[in-house]
């Protein structure tokens, strides 16, 4: 499945649940894990596209916290930065603000707050460091949007101020992305 096969936004009233998130491509109805299954052992480029349309698709179903689960897959995906997919949907740090802050009441969302302070600490494998650097700067979004949302007390790790989830960011993750984070971070305050 590719992204020439995701609907047009026209088709939305087809999927029941929360109004689509502007910073994600189209839902797919018919979409599920196994769709992106194939691309376990390569998350690269046309997996990306996938992962944030499979987001829109649980986001449009009403599984807010499984949403924000394929949005840490798209963080992960193995790109470069020079992808051309990134010009249409840049990282989804702006998704991931817009459905936290649109995350109706009552539906479940978990703690992103500690979802993402665990992530930061646990991640392994390849480019762990990016990915702890994304998680990072995704824990100090949603400490932003969502101030009154606790950490983890049992949970021991160093907390990055925001400069420094910055410079996790400059050092550790595509060109320019440090600086499309932080005016994310920036608009949301």
């Amino acid at each position: 499945m590719t992204l020439q096969a995701i609907p047009a936004y026209g088709n939305l009233s087809l999927m029941p649940g929360h109004p689509p998130c502007p910073h994600l491509p189209p839902p797919l109805p018919e979409m599920s894990w196994r769709t992106l299954a194939p691309h376990r052992d390569d998350p690269g480029a046309a997996f990306y596209p996938l992962a944030l349309a499979y987001a829109q698709t649980l986001w449009q179903r009403g599984l807010s916290a499984r949403s924000l689960l394929a949005l840490d897959r798209a963080f992960f995906a193995r790109l470069d930065g020079s992808e051309p997919v990134l010009k249409d949907w840049p990282l989804p740090y702006r998704a991931l603000v817009w459905i936290i802050r649109h995350n109706p009441g009552g539906t479940f969302i978990g703690n992103p707050r500690v979802h993402f302070q665990h992530l930061a600490d646990r991640v392994r494998g390849k480019r762990r460091e990016q990915k702890s650097a994304r998680a990072w700067a995704c824990w100090t979004l949603v400490r932003a949007v969502r101030p009154e949302l606790p950490g983890d007390p049992r949970h021991a790790v160093d907390e990055p101020d925001e400069a420094s989830a910055f410079e996790l960011l400059r050092e550790h993750g595509h060109p320019g992305e440090a600086d499309y984070w932080r005016n994310c971070l920036h608009e949301n305050r």
